[in-house]
């Protein structure tokens, strides 16, 4: 079983990594010629093309005048280790054990906006680029044209002999996936909480729960639907009665 998730918005490179390994992003050639067209972008023009204010898009500028090649322990730090988003706080690598986070590497994937496709440990300098950005790379005119095969068929691979893809992904990043190609079962679970009376799904409550997920699969040594049925961490559960697709499991708490 495989996993995706989004990558975060907030990076931390101040909590010095526990596991010393890395690795280099498979596309990084394609990041490299990304940054090329984000370094002309001036200030202003980031603010207006990511809708960021004047203190972010000058902190990213800066971000893109400074990315260096070649990637390296200096300059780049561990993907899995830097992303400090709600997600990223519940899969709390920092407390994984070296035998797992070997298993973590093999098994998680993190859909980015400039890299394409991440394994936890591929070194990363700071950016910021949503998937949902409309930025134009060359003659393709936005990220997900320009990133939806490579992913798509590098995913493929990735699955070859595997029965599942566990999307805990956000529908931002999932798109860029071609989904109707993806050789294996996609599997994207629900995670909703009761408030007022009714079931919803709370964004901060889901992100949270995808990372816990992502935990429990790892900690568990979990490798098939009944096993991601079985997740039970802060509250939630399956609910076969809320549930109208298996592919599309609703936990609830």
């Amino acid at each position: 079983m495989k996993m995706i998730i989004s990558p975060a918005k907030s990076l931390n490179f101040s909590k010095k990594p526990t596991y010393n390994k890395s690795s280099i992003p498979l596309f990084l050639e394609e990041a490299i010629v990304i940054n090329s067209l984000l370094k002309k972008k001036s200030p202003k023009e980031l603010s207006f093309l990511m809708k960021i204010s004047e203190k972010l898009s000058n902190l990213n500028w800066s971000r893109n005048q400074e990315f260096t090649i070649p990637f390296n322990k200096e300059n780049a730090r561990p993907a899995i280790y830097t992303f400090d988003g709600d997600v990223y706080s519940s899969i709390d690598v920092f407390s994984i054990s070296e035998d797992k986070i070997n298993v973590l590497q093999g098994k998680l994937l993190i859909l980015s906006g400039l890299y394409g496709l991440l394994k936890p440990l591929d070194l990363i300098q700071p950016y910021r680029l949503e998937m949902g950005t409309k930025f134009s790379v060359g003659k393709i005119h936005n990220l997900y044209d320009f990133w939806k095969e490579k992913i798509t068929m590098n995913l493929n691979k990735e699955l070859l002999n595997v029965e599942l893809l566990l999307n805990l992904a956000s529908n931002e990043y999932f798109s860029v996936i071609d989904s109707k190609k993806i050789t294996s079962k996609i599997i994207t679970p629900q995670f909703k909480d009761f408030k007022n009376g009714t079931l919803k799904i709370i964004s901060f409550y889901a992100k949270k729960a995808r990372g816990m997920m992502v935990r429990f699969v790892i900690d568990n040594e979990i490798k098939d639907l009944d096993g991601i049925l079985n997740f039970n961490l802060n509250g939630y559960s399956f609910s076969e009665k809320e549930t109208k697709n298996i592919e599309n499991p609703v936990f609830v708490r």
